[in-house]
């Protein structure tokens, strides 16, 4: 995944995850289809699109082909605080951090848990 964005590193890893033990528990657990704009700076601009996929298990770079169950947009460093546990998703959305469109209930189960914990970014 060709990306000027630190989240890629993070998504790179999570495609990984997803093929192990842990990853297909996620996968059956959640089964749904979240699309992630993150944008350098600022939300709306330049935004780079990634699927994390938790129906199939798997990680692609470029808008879903379908209807994502929730799609979510924010900067690449308030991505990386929410993936990681720095920042409650919650409060982000409540700050303008990130914004939501689609189905609240499948985006509630967007947690940092999902996420392989970093190891290096």
């Amino acid at each position: 995944m060709e990306s000027s964005l630190q989240s890629a590193g993070l998504l790179e890893q999570m495609k990984i995850h997803l093929s192990t033990d842990a990853g297909k528990e996620i996968t059956k657990k959640i089964g749904l289809v979240y699309q992630l704009n993150i944008a350098p700076k600022k939300i709306g601009v330049d935004e780079e699109i990634f699927v994390v996929d938790l129906k199939e298990g798997k990680v692609i770079k470029g808008p879903y082909d379908g209807k994502p169950d929730a799609t979510f947009s924010f900067t690449d460093k308030d991505f990386l605080s929410i993936a990681t546990g720095k920042m409650n998703p919650q409060i982000a959305f409540i700050r303008g951090a990130m914004k939501i469109k689609g189905s609240i209930s499948a985006a509630q189960k967007f947690t940092p848990d999902i996420f392989p914990k970093p190891s290096k970014l």
